[in-house]
């Protein structure tokens, strides 16, 4: 019996947001479903040269009022990065609370605007312990 991975879905209350989070984590959009009959709208991002491992995002047009909400039940998003220690910096410069911040030089934890927790993942082998991320505090859940 063979298996795909197929991608993950997340629901968004604000697709514009979500999705500028997710171009700042280099994803970029893939493909795009409006259904009209059912009121919602699909959008596939994923890395460049990955288009086969796509998030969904799930955005429903009449709103949803349980978003935000600690949905940890599906656990989280990991993305592999080139640099933790750049791409923890370029999302904090864009607004983006580091809520696990990379001390050990290999993981950092950030969340979307819809609660979604997203795993950062040092390329290889760790990066030496450096500041600011070696004394800063967790934030938050992650």
């Amino acid at each position: 019996m063979g298996i795909k991975y197929l991608h993950t879905m997340v629901r968004v209350k604000d697709l514009e947001k979500s999705m500028a989070f997710y171009r700042l984590l280099g994803l970029k959009e893939v493909r795009r479903f409006d259904d009209e009959a059912g009121r919602y709208t699909l959008v596939f991002m994923a890395p460049p040269g990955q288009e086969d491992c796509p998030v969904e995002l799930t955005y429903n047009w009449d709103g949803d009022s349980g978003l935000p909400s600690d949905s940890r039940h599906f656990g989280h998003l990991a993305y592999e990065v080139d640099d933790i220690y750049a791409t923890c910096a370029h999302l904090q410069a864009n607004g983006v609370l580091i809520s696990r911040p990379p001390r050990d030089g290999r993981m950092a934890f950030v969340r979307s605007p819809d609660n979604v927790s997203v795993e950062l993942l040092q390329r290889g082998k760790a990066k030496d312990p450096a500041e600011p991320w070696a004394s800063m505090a967790s934030t938050g859940s992650w």
